[in-house]
């Protein structure tokens, strides 16, 4: 397989967009959806389009679906920009980012299994997931380092109260213009970090939008509660702001979002049935 980026100098002005799926599967027809959000708009612009894949999650992740996107955005004629970010190989820089929020008291550690937040908790389902009660955030400091000392199992979560106070009111604003108020709330003390996921997609995802120059972050409309907490990062690190652009989804016929278990909806098993790149990229399209 050729190679399928371009080199392109960078101008004051530039667009800068992005597609970065995780490999924890074959690409589908709403994954093309979304790279063109992203490739249209930087090549009819004279931008720029980079290509990241977002490998954290070590339990899920494999070296084969990784291949497999770059051979899939090739077969479809969508190129990128420069080198390919894995994620998984920034893993000290996230380390570092997260480490200055813990010398900022901005995150804590939470020693609560997943299963018991949600046995336990009688805190509401909000748009991210259980809004986590914050059982943890008010441990004394001699008890959080003694149980870290002693190994037990924990997550970073960030503490939100104290961020929004720091950070003060935000926004957000569309690719279309309007702009929204951020409710930092909306997903609670969100984890930021775990021991089998050093990072989350939250920090991680902002770390490198702003690391890469990204202006406009083109992602599914599924992903828009998540730009709450993302700003707040931004403000929080001093990060650049980008303008987002949160695309439609691409829907079964019963409704569903597509999924990569859709094996029937792949762009490897459209491309074996005999389509054409040009007939996936109108699928996606349409």
């Amino acid at each position: 397989m050729g190679q399928a980026c371009r080199d392109a100098g960078m101008t004051i002005g530039t667009i800068v967009t992005r597609f970065a799926p995780s490999p924890t599967g074959y690409l589908h027809i709403g994954h093309a959806l979304s790279a063109l959000a992203g490739w249209r708009p930087a090549r009819g612009q004279a931008g720029r389009f980079l290509l990241r894949i977002e490998d954290i999650d070590r339990t899920r992740c494999r070296e084969a679906f990784d291949a497999a996107i770059l051979e899939d955005l090739a077969w479809l004629g969508i190129d990128w920009d420069g080198e390919v970010r894995r994620q998984s190989r920034h893993l000290a820089d996230y380390a570092s980012v997260l480490a200055g929020l813990r010398a900022r008291r901005l995150v804590y550690p939470c020693f609560c299994s997943r299963s018991r937040i949600v046995r336990e908790s009688e805190a509401p389902h909000g748009p991210l997931g259980p809004v986590y009660p914050g059982t943890c955030r008010n441990l004394a400091g001699d008890e959080r380092e003694a149980r870290i000392a002693a190994g037990e199992n924990h997550a970073w979560r960030l503490d939100v109260g104290a961020a929004a106070r720091q950070a003060g009111p935000l926004t957000w604003r569309q690719r279309d213009g309007t702009v929204h108020r951020v409710d930092p709330f909306i997903g609670g003390d969100v984890v930021l970090g775990r021991r089998e996921t050093p990072v989350s997609y939250h920090l991680a995802v902002t770390h490198d939008d702003h690391a890469q120059g990204v202006t406009v972050v083109t992602r599914g409309r599924d992903l828009e509660p998540s730009t709450h907490v993302h700003r707040l990062i931004q403000a929080l690190m001093g990060w650049n702001e980008p303008v987002y652009d949160h695309h439609r989804l691409l829907l079964r016929g019963d409704g569903r979002r597509y999924a990569k278990r859709d094996s029937a909806a792949t762009i490897r098993s459209l491309r074996e049935e005999g389509h054409t790149p040009e007939a996936v990229l109108a699928m996606a399209s349409s």
